[in-house]
This record gives structure tokens, C-alpha cells and sequence, in this order.
């Protein structure tokens, strides 16, 4: 099973950039230096043409892959959200216990992120840096809308929904599954900023990824009653 999943490749909706990244050498190095970059100045301060000096090619060639820096923020998002479901499938392919496929699931949402050796030019750490501290920036937008029905966040709704059907499995009564996955994802990126940057709002401690795992836990089995 390792070795299928080892050969996988994360795929991305092609409406979300202009060139498959994947697809070249340049692509992959836009890839790799755009998260580095972003990870070093913040959204705001990241542009194309600083992204080419980092590359060594030229802001044409960048505009090629991706129409704005917002697409490209988009496709690194969808990106991360595609890693983590690759993961969970892997994780729980051999385990019945639907408790313990949450458990797992909970898991991988809120754990510690350790760099993919199978997709070498994205540090998955990094990446998950910049999903902390930026993804809410790819929605909270006056296009969101026009976005999401290009299905701009299929990868994240897709990843919610394969846990939410697990919580359906455990409790079928249960009648708020999909919030309370995309409650517990979107809680997960707050508690790791507030643990570095407002450690006052929370009582997770930077770096305790097992105490954040163990909050969310406990957080979703008193809410479907197991």
C-alpha cells in the first residue's frame, strides 16, 4: 500500500492556475520558492517579481503559471488540503473502527507536520505555516462566491466531507457533522496561530501539537455523544 500511495501524485483543479506546475522544472521551482517566499514576508508583502528574483526567471514567465498572486495562494491551499486527505486515506485504509479513524483524522488536522520525502520540492512544514497564517485569505473575499463555484475549495469541502461521513458513521443522530468538521479544521489553524501570537486566547502552548490534538478529541466526541 505504501509503495502505490509513495507513486501518487496531488492534483490540483486545473481552473485554479494557467499552467500545471507540475508538469515542469520551472513549475515546481515556482512552487517550492513561492512558499518559502510567502512564508518569509506574509501575503501582502509577496509579489510576482519578487518571486521571480527568488526563481532566477522573469515575471512573464511566472504570470504564465498563475494569473495573480491570489491564484497561486488558492493553489497552494488546495494543495495542502489534497496531502492531508492522501494522508488520512493512507492512515486509516486497514482500520474498521470508525472511532478510531476519527480519532485519526483528528489527528492529522491538528498534528505535527513533518516534510513528505515523496513530493521533495514542497516543505510541507512551511507550507503549513502559510495555511495558518494566510488561508483564510483565499475566502474571505468579495469573490468568493464566483470562486467557489469554479470549485476553487473543492479540496478543502472534499476533505471535511470524508470526516464528516465517518462522525455519520459513529452517530447517525448526530445533526451537525459538517459544521463541526469545518469547525474543528478551522479551530486548529486558530489555536496554532494564538499559541505563537496570542497565547492569551488559548491554552494550547506553541509547539504542544498533542495538546491541541487532545482538545479537539475531547471537543468532538462530547459533541456527537461518544
Amino acid at each position: 500500500m505504501k509503495n502505490l500511495l509513495a507513486n501518487i501524485k496531488i492534483t490540483v483543479d486545473e481552473r485554479v492556475y494557467l499552467k500545471d506546475p507540475e508538469s515542469s522544472k520551472k513549475g515546481q521551482q515556482i512552487i517550492e520558492n513561492s512558499i518559502l517566499l510567502i512564508d518569509e514576508l506574509g501575503l501582502e508583502s509577496f509579489t510576482f517579481k519578487k518571486l521571480a528574483d527568488k526563481v532566477g526567471t522573469t515575471e512573464a514567465t511566472i504570470y504564465r503559471y498563475f494569473e495573480s498572486k491570489h491564484m497561486l495562494l488558492v493553489y497552494l491551499i488546495s494543495w495542502y488540503w489534497n496531502w492531508l486527505e492522501y494522508r488520512l486515506v493512507f492512515a486509516t485504509s486497514n482500520i474498521s473502527s470508525a472511532e478510531d479513524r476519527l480519532k485519526i483524522a483528528i489527528k492529522i488536522l491538528s498534528g505535527k507536520v513533518e516534510n513528505d520525502m515523496d513530493f521533495a520540492h514542497i516543505s510541507e512544514v512551511v507550507l503549513q505555516r502559510i495555511v495558518v497564517a494566510e488561508s483564510a485569505k483565499a475566502y474571505l473575499t468579495k469573490e468568493v462566491d464566483a470562486d467557489n463555484k469554479e470549485g476553487f475549495f473543492f479540496s478543502y469541502k472534499r476533505l471535511c466531507k470524508r470526516i464528516s461521513n465517518i462522525i455519520q458513521e459513529i452517530n447517525p443522530e448526530y445533526s451537525y457533522p459538517d459544521s463541526l468538521v469545518s469547525t474543528i479544521a478551522e479551530s486548529a489553524h486558530y489555536q496554532i496561530f494564538f499559541s505563537k501570537h496570542l497565547p492569551s486566547l488559548t491554552n494550547i502552548n506553541n509547539g504542544q501539537e498533542n495538546h491541541l490534538e487532545e482538545f479537539l478529541t475531547d471537543l468532538v466526541f462530547k459533541a456527537i455523544g461518544k
